[in-house]
């Protein structure tokens, strides 16, 4: 049976198809194996045609690795490039630059502008040929070169600055500067110079270099408080740049470099040495011969006398700022030419200043120290002073409002107050100053002993660091982990919004915070526990005098953010630390301040932090270059700093109490309100006389009034004239100050 099977023709022809698969699958194999064989030897002749040996391999192998890596880098300055180009994206960026904002102080006083002047710019075209020849010669000889970025000039400045030890010549051309103008600080870090290189490609991509050129001089910070070579022109010579002559050019061209050192009204010497600094830059980039140059260096340039003015530069770039962020919120409408009056107290601005530099280049080389920074702020974040920095026209980077340092002790505040919130301390609560330990930190106080047991007021008068880490690990109920979370989150709520690096240090202050915020978070402790937004613009009008933006009628009102009990149970303790601890030197006689010094590792910063109830702020002494000072803690020239500009600035101000604490009874009179108000006897300067609160006030009714006629047309009084024109040496009478 299975014999026939096999032999029927069924099972044959099903046979006969297996083998002829089996066989074509063989023969496709074998095909297949031949043609790859000849297709490889065929390569391999191929390319033995391109066979390279000795240095000519030598050669394809680098320019292999070097095509490698050059795709690798490509990579990486494309992810490098995201944040710069980031600040490109938001609508029409150069629109936004476009505004022009003139700025008045808390009296209406006209303090300085900011912005491109609308109705006074000069094309490019009408400026003097010998000007902008000048400014390339000095500034960028290859502007119309190079792609953005002078690599030629780079490479010659960093030979000449390594020969010299120092830097001697600029490498960054001029829409490198421009770029910084328009989108970056100036702060001097690594990230800040990527973000400028790729700025300027972008640049050069959408805008033409004569646009370039013409934004540059409408932009660029010439000192004075003046921005762009028009407004430099007219502050220093009192004529248009059109009718500059070429000494003057060249005067205004040396301004680039250093604006305040070069500046005419402040050092006439050096300004006219660097214009003729300029004037041989012209023949050496063969824009002119010697003969041209001769009568313009045998008359130098005489400018204005301007000697008596100055400009709370600091200040207004910080207020710029906010009305640009206005501006782009959608706040201010279409608006682009404004008047801001702003919360800026001109003299008390104008005695920080001071004081920091008079502190500075008196005991600053013995203290190490080249910088400092101070902000003077009221408790509902009015911001009244700001100084950025030593010398504004050396640096604009604004270490108050821009620059990050660690605080020190001055952060222990933040870390108690979350204590008190947890139920568990009181200020009376004893402690138990004794070695502690997180891991393998150590913490150890800055006298290098322990104090034993004593209550948590007098641990924070005494600055203690151990007690700051045993508390952050209660707070978390034995984790510091989970109670540093809690600090944080108090941090938040007051403000600041600096990363916090959750590290055992941080609540001894060794995570960094900027100087603005710490301000403003410090004025909770004054106003009891409301979180305090810092701003500048009281109110802002249209340049017809309409009135587009009033901080008390559209910002938002202060939220109270802390337990007001707990936040009057630090303000006591504050107060203790200026009575007996580590501040004493900022104290202002019978007026209850509260406050909190801070020293960091190395004696690298160093800072003091105070309130009033009317107003205070903080103040930070340390080096760009985090270089350690000589032994400056908070309670000396920090502390005195406070003290001084404070004795200052409240005289005439009409005292209120910090909010929870009872003023102590004084024998001085009080005003028919119940508000003490006295005049400071504390080796603080006498403030001129200006005008009141209720003067102002009087002043901006009058100014209403006049803005529409009887048959309710336009009036041709202009906008501000009433308070513009009124300067406080008219009211010599009236010594009341708010």
């Amino acid at each position: 049976m299975f014999e026939r099977l096999l032999s029927s023709p069924l099972v044959k022809r099903v046979q006969r198809i297996l083998l002829s698969t089996d066989a074509l699958i063989d023969s496709s194999v074998f095909d297949s194996g031949r043609r790859s064989r000849e297709l490889y030897e065929n390569f391999s002749t191929f390319m033995e045609r391109f066979h390279v040996s000795g240095f000519a391999r030598l050669a394809v192998e680098v320019s292999c690795e070097a095509l490698t890596w050059g795709l690798v880098g490509l990579i990486g300055m494309m992810a490098l490039a995201g944040s710069a180009f980031k600040m490109t994206n938001e609508g029409d960026w150069l629109k936004q630059t476009d505004l022009a904002v003139t700025f008045l102080d808390r009296y209406g006083t006209q303090v300085g502008q900011r912005g491109i002047k609308h109705d006074d710019a000069v094309p490019l075209e009408e400026y003097p040929d010998y000007l902008v020849k000048a400014v390339l010669a000095t500034e960028d000889r290859r502007f119309y070169e190079h792609f953005g970025i002078d690599v030629i000039g780079t490479a010659r400045a960093l030979t000449v600055n390594a020969r010299s030890s120092g830097v001697v010549q600029g490498g960054s051309s001029i829409t490198q500067q421009l770029a910084k103008n328009l989108f970056l600080s100036n702060e001097r870090t690594i990230t800040r110079k990527i973000n400028e290189a790729f700025l300027a490609l972008w640049l050069e991509h959408h805008l033409t270099k004569r646009q370039i050129l013409q934004l540059y001089l409408d932009r660029v910070y010439m000192g004075g408080g003046a921005f762009g070579i028009q407004a430099a022109a007219e502050f220093y010579f009192g004529k248009s740049v059109k009718d500059v002559t070429l000494a003057e050019a060249a005067m205004l061209a040396g301004l680039f470099k250093a604006p305040t050192k070069y500046a005419p009204h402040n050092n006439l010497p050096a300004a006219r040495a660097r214009a003729n600094d300029v004037l041989n830059n012209l023949v050496d980039a063969g824009f002119m011969s010697q003969s041209q140059i001769i009568a313009a260096q045998r008359s130098p340039a005489t400018p204005v006398d301007r000697a008596r003015e100055e400009s709370p530069d600091w200040y207004l770039d910080y207020a710029y700022g906010e009305i640009r962020k206005l501006a782009a919120g959608g706040k201010l409408g279409d608006t682009r030419v404004l008047t801001v009056r702003t919360a800026l107290d001109s003299n008390t601005q104008k005695l920080a200043e001071e004081k920091i530099e008079t502190n500075l280049r008196e005991q600053g080389r013995s203290y190490h120290a080249k910088q400092a920074a101070m902000v003077v702020m009221e408790t509902d974040g009015a911001v009244r002073a700001i100084v950025g920095g030593r010398d504004y026209g050396a640096s604009q980077f604004n270490r108050a409002t821009d620059g990050s340092r660690q605080p020190g002790s001055s952060f222990k505040p933040y870390v108690y107050l979350t204590a008190l919130m947890t139920g568990k301390f009181k200020p009376t609560t004893v402690v138990t100053d004794r070695p502690t330990c997180i891991g393998n930190y150590c913490v150890k106080n800055y006298s290098g002993g322990y104090a034993g047991s004593l209550p948590l007021s007098l641990a924070l008068a005494k600055s203690l660091n151990t007690i700051a880490i045993q508390l952050s690990i209660a707070i978390g109920n034995g984790d510091s982990r989970l109670g540093r979370a809690r600090i944080i989150d108090t941090c938040r709520r007051l403000g600041i919004t600096t990363p916090l690096e959750d590290t055992p240090s941080l609540p001894v202050g060794q995570s960094d915070v900027i100087l603005l915020e710490h301000s403003a978070a410090y004025a909770a402790f004054a106003n009891g526990g409301k979180r305090t937004i810092p701003y500048a613009a009281i109110e802002i009008r249209s340049r017809q005098g309409d009135l587009i933006y009033r901080h008390d009628r559209d910002a938002p009102p202060q939220q109270q953010v802390l337990p007001y009990e707990k936040v009057v149970d630090l303000a006591g303790m504050m107060k203790r630390v200026v009575v007996e601890g580590t501040a004493k030197r900022a104290q202002l006689g019978d007026i209850d301040v509260i406050g909190k010094t801070g020293t960091t590792n190395g004696y690298k910063d160093a800072w003091f932090c105070g309130y009033t109830g009317v107003m205070g702020g903080c103040v930070w002494y340390g080096n760009d270059d985090n270089e350690p000072m000589n032994n400056m803690t908070g309670g000396t020239l920090p502390a005195g700093t406070w003290h001084d500009v404070m004795a200052y600035a409240l005289q005439g101000v009409p005292l209120k109490p910090i909010a929870g604490l009872k003023p102590e009874p004084r024998p001085e009179a009080a005003s028919a309100n119940g508000v003490a108000v006295r005049a400071l006897d504390l080796g603080a300067p006498q403030r001129p006389a200006t005008l009141s609160k209720g003067a102002v006030e009087a002043l901006e009714s009058i100014e209403k009034k006049a803005r529409t006629t009887a048959s309710g047309k336009q009036s041709s009084i202009k906008p501000r004239d009433a308070i513009t024109q009124t300067r406080r040496d008219d009211f010599p009478t009236i010594g009341a100050v708010e």
